[in-house]
């Protein structure tokens, strides 16, 4: 049975995910800003990628203000946002949800579910991440940058329901990796564990894996490592070996030349994910620090390296807005 499928943007991730589906036959929609809208009326939504590229001449697009004016429930969206535009863009597709809506945030980090399940109702909310390096060139065209393309969803209770077999089959025979899964929140701690080790380690010493480990930064990555999983332990999500060894050995890749994409915001004077990814870390720390909950000694005695990533962060933000 066709499901209609919801995408917010059409952005790096939206663009490149949803081009898949639209391209695999799916009934897709893009939700989109105006200019964005005119730029695809104009050419077409194009992705270029080792998978293969896409163009997709005349995608199904609606903007904001006809969604609100025609609103129209979809059974499936896709929502890829900074998590700092969250209010504004769940405000931009509330329309587009009924009781039976099953949102699917690709945002990094874990307090945007909350958020939803607030807005909307806990019942719409799926749990979902991404694996992808892509970006908008400047002519609006999708460039996949790496070999990996893989989108995990899944419900948080762990069941595999109806809904996420249904998402799943518009995605098979598409040019890109759907996974179901259900362990949706233990992959999405390993990755959040990942994200704020490799943005603490490349904002705070601005430069690359490869160049902070080359430069004597193993100890310092392996420490951060630490902190990190210990939080996600203490939470209730303690790492797999295999999920730990594969931190591990990207974040002390001497040989990487990754930077976070929090580095490249900050580099060019941008507004970053800190308190999502950092700032939530800290917290969540510090909540079952006070339950007596975590897995080894962190105390909150002084700070910790996490905690210095966070102050660096904040100050950079500071400045950030005093220049504006």
């Amino acid at each position: 049975m066709s499901i209609r499928i919801l995408v917010i943007g059409a952005g790096a991730l939206g663009g490149y995910f949803g081009a898949r589906l639209a391209d695999n036959g799916a009934d897709v929609t893009f939700l989109l800003r105006p200019g964005r809208a005119k730029q695809i009326a104009d050419g077409g939504l194009i992705v270029h990628s080792p998978s293969g590229d896409t163009r997709i001449q005349s995608p199904q697009t609606v903007t904001r203000d006809s969604l609100q004016n025609s609103p129209g429930h979809y059974d499936v969206i896709l929502v890829g946002c900074k998590a700092y535009d969250l209010e504004d863009t769940m405000n931009a597709f509330a329309p587009a949800v009924s009781g039976a809506t099953a949102i699917v945030p690709l945002l990094n980090g874990m307090a945007h579910l909350s958020r939803l399940a607030q807005r909307f109702t806990p019942g719409n909310v799926l749990g979902g991440f991404c694996l992808i390096s892509a970006a908008l060139d400047e002519s609006g065209h999708v460039r996949h940058l790496n070999d990996s393309h893989q989108l995990v969803f899944g419900e948080l209770d762990g069941i595999l329901s109806a809904r996420v077999s249904r998402l799943k089959e518009a995605f098979d025979g598409a040019r890109c990796e759907a996974v179901a899964t259900d362990r949706i929140v233990h992959r999405m701690w390993e990755k959040w564990v990942q994200i704020a080790v490799a943005a603490g380690m490349t904002t705070l010493m601005r430069g690359s894996i490869g160049a902070v480990v080359s430069s004597g930064g193993a100890v310092f990555a392996n420490a951060l490592f630490a902190e990190c999983a210990a939080i996600a332990s203490g939470a209730g999500y303690p790492l797999s070996e295999e999920a730990s060894m594969r931190i591990r050995s990207v974040v002390t890749d001497p040989s990487s030349s990754v930077t976070a994409s929090m580095t490249k915001d900050l580099e060019r004077g941008a507004r970053v994910e800190a308190d999502h990814l950092i700032g939530e870390m800290i917290r969540t720390r510090d909540a079952h620090a006070d339950q007596g909950h975590l897995p080894y000694s962190m105390t909150r005695g002084g700070p910790s390296i996490l905690d210095l990533v966070d102050l660096h962060l904040r100050v950079y933000e500071r400045r950030r807005l005093e220049a504006i």
